[in-house]
């Protein structure tokens, strides 16, 4: 009897000590739900799991917070170590801190081999081999990126059960799009997002994922069903606020995306304020994109507002390059759609130094616009030669500088030319991959083409040309505003009728100048 007491209790022992070794996180909160097994102590698991989360709404600064904190609770947490490097990469945006990844995997030990033998379990070491491949793998980020796919890809098979690391890999597909955005990548990626999804309908990666793999105005009716649930899955995470806009954006949902946003933007303002954080460390992601969906209602005077808030905090915030980027990207939208190339904001100087081609080509469009708005031809043509010399020039900085020649050839009186050289420009813009969100360069050159041709009053080509600009940005209003006046000269009643109603939807609650801006259609 006492020998079978005895099993009992070693039984009962060891199954504890089993648990304790190997705990299984499920959480559910406001940042979602995931169940990844580790080694790490149970004192650690709700920061890891913290973390985790957070990981997956590219909440990276709070996710490497809590993994910190979970590595401080437990210092040999293997898995721990590996999440703190993962915040410093960032594949859908193509950025990675390498040296700062680098060094928290050296901390855990100095080696691979010693790094290893921190990890009890043998899928844990396969996450270290992964993240190894994608911070000391042979050749440039590109290449380690493809490593790293192969190896997520490697273990995602192996253990089918580990939703994060199916998450993590169809993650990493998306990241092989260093060329722009590939169907075929991304649809393989949506897959593999999609089984999670199904199996967990609280995992923020699978939602968030899917949506990123669904972002262009072709796919995005399949995003619709995670944009709808992202926010509600992690309403902790502000990017998980604004995440559902860009589905909403690739289908011309203004409303929606400007709710979306507005939400974002107020957590990551309460964030800073609870924190007591630098006003740089706003969602400036988020507020652009409410100005651009408030230009699309008509809201001029609250998208004005949004701007001047930005130059507030460009100011206070000392000017940093990443805030002025930002206030250079919605400023060049903000003008491109109020159309007010003469206002105060046309005239704000900004420091070129540490700018990206495409920033400075921006920073120069405007400078020559509104120079062009004051009758200043010259500083106008400067402008111009400047952005020809940029180096590392991109399709963007192109594009913008045709659009600034065209106007030029114009005021030499050469509508013919400025309209060949229009149409080379879409052309380019038309070969790019569909990009996501406020689109860029600010004014879609198939829009622009498409008033050049009512200045030549042809009527015809400027309805393709502002079809091809909705077909790139669906339910965009100033290509509703054109196509409605080119069908309007071409007497087309049924596409004239179907632009004004859809513009009137978009301008249900438009101020007094949005209002003004229509009469353009029935000129």
């Amino acid at each position: 009897m006492r020998r079978k007491m005895f099993f009992r209790h070693s039984l009962t022992l060891f199954i504890l000590v089993l648990f304790i070794a190997c705990p299984a996180v499920a959480q559910v909160t406001g940042l979602g739900s995931t169940t990844f097994k580790n080694s790490g102590s149970m004192q650690a698991q709700e920061e890891f799991s913290r973390g985790l989360l957070l990981l997956h709404s590219f909440e990276y600064v709070d996710a490497r917070e809590a993994f910190a904190e979970a590595r401080r609770i437990d210092p040999d947490f293997a898995m721990a170590y590996w999440g703190e490097a993962m915040t410093h990469n960032h594949p859908i945006w193509m950025q990675q801190d390498a040296e700062d990844g680098r060094s928290v995997l050296l901390e855990l030990a100095p080696d691979l081999e010693g790094r290893l033998e921190k990890a009890p379990t043998e899928r844990e070491k396969e996450y270290l081999l992964a993240v190894e491949a994608l911070y000391f793998g042979e050749g440039d980020k590109k290449a380690r990126d493809f490593a790293y796919e192969k190896e997520m890809g490697a273990l995602a098979a192996k253990y089918p059960e580990d939703l994060d690391a199916a998450a993590f890999h169809a993650l990493s597909i998306l990241g092989l799009a260093h060329d722009g955005r590939d169907f075929g990548l991304y649809m393989r990626a949506a897959a593999i997002a999609e089984d999670v999804f199904a199996k967990n309908p609280l995992h923020p990666g699978a939602a968030h994922y899917l949506i990123h793999a669904y972002d262009d105005p072709i796919h995005a009716p399949l995003g619709l069903r995670a944009a709808r649930v992202y926010a509600a899955i992690a309403p902790e995470a502000t990017h998980a606020l604004h995440m559902p806009s860009h589905i909403f954006t690739a289908m011309g949902m203004w409303p929606e995306m400007a709710s979306a946003n507005e939400a974002s933007f107020a957590a990551s303002n309460a964030r800073v304020q609870r924190n007591g954080l630098s006003v740089n460390q706003r969602s400036f992601h988020a507020r652009h994109w409410l100005a651009y969906a408030y230009s699309q209602q008509g809201r001029y005077a609250e998208a004005e507002q949004l701007m001047q808030d930005m130059i507030n905090d460009l100011e206070e915030g000392g000017d940093l390059k990443s805030t002025r980027r930002y206030t250079v990207m919605m400023m060049a939208s903000h003008l491109a759609e109020t159309k007010q190339w003469d206002s105060k904001f046309a005239r704000k100087e900004f420091d070129l130094e540490g700018m990206s081609a495409v920033t400075k080509a921006n920073i120069l469009f405007i400078r020559g616009k509104a120079a062009l708005s004051d009758g200043d031809e010259e500083t106008a043509r400067k402008s111009l030669k400047a952005i020809m010399n940029l180096e590392d020039k991109e399709d963007v900085s192109l594009l913008l500088q045709h659009q600034l020649k065209a106007d030029l050839l114009v005021l030499e009186g050469n509508l013919d030319e400025a309209i060949k050289l229009l149409k080379t420009a879409a052309n380019i813009e038309g070969d790019r991959p569909l990009d996501y969100g406020p689109p860029m360069p600010a004014k879609p050159t198939y829009e622009l083409l498409g008033e050049y041709y009512l200045k030549a009053k042809n009527g015809g080509d400027a309805m393709k040309a502002y079809k091809a600009s909705l077909g790139r940005a669906p339910g965009r209003s100033l290509s509703l505003i054109g196509l409605s006046a080119a069908a309007k000269m071409e007497g087309d009643k049924g596409i004239y009728q179907e632009a004004k109603s859809m513009l009137e939807k978009n301008w249900k609650n438009a101020d007094p100048k949005a209002a003004k801006m229509f009469s353009v259609s029935d000129h």
